[in-house]
């Protein structure tokens, strides 16, 4: 079925439901053909032996709820739109279904035959993490391409042969372009967090590549809220797409507890530092890059292991920092939102506001790095007086109560909420920093997915995931 048919049979014999999250909600076909019912554990699937040892062996007992959902369909061949909060499950949903419907085949060179869009690097690296001892199961081989590395590494792993290419869709649309890959042995497609592409632009760039995979093939589409445009990739991209809507559309976790805590501007800074010298891990969020690397710089001197994580940073860089905080040595990771997706760490308990987020999808996704799989968590939003009022609207929009609690830094509620204790004082640095040479480029256009084009070599790391 070519792509123009694609529309009208994504209608033909469908009622139509709002399927979309907080926000604008958009119309998606209700099953025109029933989905196939859930599963209660894995061993009901048609999965390889393989994949079921693989399973076992990593102590994955029974599917999450979007896994049990989701599967046999997307198993089935069937297009799969599927919506669940971050945290829930989704890697290994769209994941299994990848290896399995793939297994036994072997990709031509620069022509993978399956492909994954997410929107950051962050997210890429997760993704090829959680999916390797599944393919290696299956002896199928994975290509990573993202921003921010020597396109000639991917160019030569996807030169070699890759079944499976997870990308963010700048860097993709680039080894394009240099003709390093090809999408049209393509036939199982997922895009993952699809709301976060949209919201970061990439629209323009998805739409090329999607043009470009097989005809007829599979699409899986995941994400934790369906609107944003997204409504325009499934309408004319999915075929007849099954809907799963697992989670409530607002993404509140009930295992996540939601503080606002009123500070005086004055006494901001003391409190952010007695929050950062906790025992204990956390993401702490802020708007700008510079004020992260501010930030950092003062939690150093005050005797907290700090580091930055944001675009303006290398992917060797933003990788080495990850392994840090995931290892230990580094206790607080002040982020801009590019880490409010795709980071991944067990057993992190806290996530800081220190800038109240704008919008709600932002708040939720920034919390998300927190309460995943069951485990418990805590949000926190720092509020000066004059952010009162749009942070209490914000709450609202988002479907959350927040308990709140006016705090100075040295309170006990501070300590009780946060674990904050006061600073060392001693200065403190991070071992074996990643150092790049800085890069400059001069845009001389646009390219066909929307993005600058260089007229040659790209001498620049595309900002978050491209």
């Amino acid at each position: 079925m070519n792509r123009s048919a694609r529309l009208s049979h994504l209608h033909t014999g469908s009622r139509s439901a709002p399927v979309g999250g907080a926000g604008r909600e958009f119309a998606v076909p209700v099953n025109a053909v029933p989905a196939l019912p859930a599963v209660d554990s894995f061993d009901e699937l048609d999965l390889p032996e393989r994949l079921l040892q693989v399973l076992a062996r990593r102590g994955v007992a029974a599917p999450f709820p979007i896994q049990a959902a989701t599967l046999p369909n997307s198993l089935a061949g069937r297009d799969v739109l599927g919506r669940g909060r971050t945290g829930s499950g989704k890697t290994l949903a769209f994941g299994l279904a990848v290896v399995a419907r793939i297994a036994g085949r072997q990709a031509e060179p620069r022509c993978p035959l399956a492909l994954v869009l997410v929107p950051t690097r962050e997210l890429a690296q997760q993704v090829t993490e959680a999916l390797t001892p599944y393919a290696q199961a299956l002896q199928l081989r994975l290509a990573t391409a993202v921003g921010g590395v020597p396109v000639r590494r991917q160019a030569q792993t996807l030169n070699r042969g890759a079944e499976i290419v997870v990308a963010t869709p700048g860097r993709l649309a680039d080894l394009i372009e240099r003709r390093l890959c090809r999408l049209d042995a393509v036939d199982v497609t997922v895009l993952d967090e699809a709301d976060q592409m949209a919201d970061m632009g990439f629209l323009p760039a998805v739409t090329g590549l999607l043009e470009q995979v097989a005809e007829g093939g599979q699409t899986l589409l995941f994400s934790a809220t369906l609107d944003r445009n997204v409504d325009r990739l499934v309408q004319r991209f999915l075929k007849d797409p099954v809907t799963h809507a697992v989670d409530p559309s607002a993404g509140v976790v009930s295992t996540m507890e939601h503080h606002v805590l009123h500070v005086r501007k004055g006494d901001k800074d003391a409190a952010i530092a007695h929050i950062a010298a906790r025992d204990g891990r956390v993401i702490m969020f802020i708007d700008t890059k510079d004020g992260a690397d501010r930030l950092v710089e003062t939690l150093l001197a005050k005797g907290v292991k700090a580091a930055a994580l944001h675009g303006g940073k290398s992917q060797p860089q933003r990788t080495r920092t990850l392994e840090q905080f995931r290892g230990g040595q580094v206790a607080a990771l002040v982020a801009t939102d590019v880490a409010a997706r795709g980071i991944h760490v067990e057993g992190l308990d806290l996530v800081v506001n220190l800038d109240p987020p704008a919008d709600h999808k932002d708040y939720l996704h920034r919390g998300g790095r927190t309460a995943r799989a069951g485990e418990s968590g805590t949000v926190v939003t720092l509020v000066l007086p004059n952010q009162r009022r749009g942070t209490a609207r914000m709450m609202t929009t988002a479907g959350i109560t927040p308990v709140t609690t006016e705090v100075r830094a040295g309170d006990v509620a501070l300590t009780r909420i946060t674990g904050a204790r006061v600073p060392t004082g001693v200065p403190v640095s991070i071992p074996d920093p990643v150092v790049d040479r800085p890069r400059h480029h001069r845009p001389t256009g646009r390219n066909r997915y929307g993005r600058p084009a260089t007229g040659g070599r790209r001498t620049s790391p595309r900002p978050h995931g491209g």
